[in-house]
């Protein structure tokens, strides 16, 4: 009898707790699917006080960010109505494991988004981390259509903070896409020169009285589109930055004035942490920052990006680190802080090689290789015009994307014959302009051996320009790689690779390669398939600074008719 009353006493707190369990459940079960409903457009807008055209998503430029949890799906309806232009936006860092008709890249894996239609992406965030999204269609990343994905772990982290807050950085040009890239084919070359301003979270500051004859109603530094970016901080704590970088040109440093930065995560990988004044980030890169809030807290303290790697004309982007009650306007009492010297290659090789996995996080590379691929990245003159290139092959694009060429077995869509896997290592000169008169464009494409282990070896040289070598971060659609290691000069295929960090590398899906150097990456070719590699440089892209990858192709799934409807699957679309 004492038995059963106490099971009668015990029923209400199991149905309760049944109740809670269920509707927890029914709570996660909803918070798998993330959805958003993006409507792309043409704008005037004045990030930096001068107005222009910018494409936006839903009226904001950089675009809302997407927040996730690890293992949730999230689904993208893109409404493209820029009336005019084609479309289609990359979800960079995302692997697309299953769905690689959803990395959206006109021409690789889908053809563009037509004006008026809508697009539905859908994809699962495997790994949590920091992550950036972005128009894959011409130049129109430069124009505005860019943002964060944030992803939550379902684990905890190896670090602790007290507060979230995220940063894009970018560069600006008043010049639009369509100027800039009739200027990059024309005969003779127009390059589209620095930028005009660096935005900090899609503001900056442009010096109208430098140019006497723009009107007010052109440039207007009392525009509040324009006031400087501000970030609100209470005293004492200890803030987690996720700083982006989706330039169109530039490699920049970024600081935040008397305070230490501690990297922690880079490309949505844990850092063996490592403490910097200055961090240098190229274009496609991320990475998360602790900051402490430990400075006088009766001022405000400034922000900053500078433009390192290219002789430095672009004045700094500027923002406000607002220490709470100050007010948020109120200006710091000192001058921004001197940036490092422009060409100071040292400390940004020193930055690069500093980033290791952290201990507990490590993911070790396999010892060896199965094929090496040495790119070299130069310039030359193909039929008068200029090009950047890649073992003297620039890449152009073809009509009908290789992922459905090659799934459904379209005849003629693309070139046939492989790029090489290298260049003349013993004549060829990284340290003069080269004459590069065999140089060629081409559509052709790396065929890889599923599942098997790639080395590529990025090699920097001169360009067409006397003792002038530029940074490029290159990145790599649906793979995260170990960066295996930099040297400075040619890269030596006997002695360099005995160098290589097996025991900690970092992972990552974007790299800079320094100035007369190189840099390797190792990936697994496991994820099948089509998946670009190219310089993060709008312009270079524009100009032939890439390449592609299959692999696995008939392991692909079937393809989405929705992908389809240029080149030669006119006839395959379904809406």
């Amino acid at each position: 009898m004492i038995e059963l009353q106490l099971s009668l006493k015990r029923v209400p707190t199991l149905l309760v707790l049944c109740f809670f369990l269920l509707l927890g459940n029914f709570h996660k079960a909803d918070a798998r699917i993330r959805h958003y409903k993006w409507e792309v457009k043409y704008e005037f807008k004045s990030p930096d006080c001068y107005k222009k055209l910018v494409i936006t998503i839903n009226g904001q430029t950089p675009g809302p960010t997407i927040q996730a949890q690890e293992g949730d799906t999230v689904i993208v309806e893109v409404n493209n109505s820029l009336e005019t232009e084609n479309l289609a936006i990359h979800w960079h860092g995302i692997r697309q494991i299953g769905t690689p008709w959803f990395d959206g890249t006109e021409g690789v894996t889908q053809c563009p988004i037509l004006p008026g239609d809508t697009f539905k992406y859908e994809f699962v965030v495997d790994r949590p981390g920091t992550y950036l999204y972005h128009a894959h269609y011409g130049m129109q990343r430069e124009a505005g259509l860019y943002g964060l994905i944030r992803v939550a772990p379902n684990d905890p982290e190896p670090f602790a903070y007290d507060l979230d807050r995220s940063i894009i950085l970018n560069d600006w040009y008043h010049q639009n896409t369509y100027e800039q890239g009739a200027g990059l084919s024309s005969i003779p070359f127009q390059w589209v020169g620095e930028p005009q301003s660096l935005l900090i979270h899609g503001k900056g500051r442009f010096n109208c009285s430098s140019s006497p004859s723009l009107s007010t109603a052109i440039c207007n530094t009392s525009n509040p589109e324009c006031s400087p970016f501000v970030q609100t901080v209470i005293p004492g704590k200890t803030y987690r930055f996720r700083v982006g970088s989706l330039t169109a040109l530039s490699a920049l440093s970024f600081q935040i004035e008397g305070h230490n930065m501690t990297v922690v995560e880079a490309d949505g990988h844990y850092v063996e942490p490592f403490v910097v004044k200055n961090l240098f980030i190229y274009s496609g890169e991320t990475y998360s920052v602790l900051v402490k809030t430990d400075q006088d807290p009766k001022r405000n303290y400034w922000i900053t990006s500078n433009v390192v790697g290219r002789n430095r004309t672009t004045p700094p982007g500027l923002g406000i680190f607002n220490y709470y009650p100050n007010h948020p306007k109120r200006s710091p009492p000192t001058v921004p802080p001197s940036p490092p010297a422009w060409d100071d290659v040292e400390s940004r090789l020193a930055q690069s090689l500093a980033i290791k996995a952290r201990q507990g996080y490590i993911h070790k590379p396999p010892t060896t290789s199965d094929r090496v691929i040495v790119l070299l990245n130069t310039q030359n003159t193909i039929n008068g015009y200029r090009h950047w290139s890649v073992n003297n092959v620039s890449f152009s694009l073809p009509n009908t994307p290789y992922l459905v060429a090659l799934k459904e077995n379209i005849p003629n869509a693309f070139d046939p014959i492989s790029p090489p896997d290298g260049y003349d290592f013993v004549n060829y000169d990284i340290f003069n302009v080269a004459n590069n008169t065999n140089a060629t464009s081409s559509n052709g494409i790396y065929r890889l051996k599923f599942n098997t282990t790639v080395d590529i070896v990025l090699q920097n040289a001169n360009t067409m320009n006397k003792n002038n070598s530029e940074t490029h971060p290159w990145h790599l659609h649906g793979h995260d790689f170990w960066v295996l290691g930099y040297g400075k000069g040619k890269f030596d295929m006997k002695n360099d690779p005995k160098k290589y960090n097996l025991e900690n590398p970092i992972m990552k899906n974007t790299v800079a390669v320094h100035p007369f150097g190189w840099t390797t990456l190792r990936f697994r070719s496991d994820n099948p398939g089509v998946w670009a590699f190219h310089c993060h440089i709008e312009s270079h892209f524009y100009m032939g600074m890439g390449v592609v990858f299959e692999e696995g192709i008939d392991r692909v799934g079937n393809l989405p008719s929705s992908i389809m409807g240029c080149g030669q699957t006119k006839d395959f679309h379904r809406p």
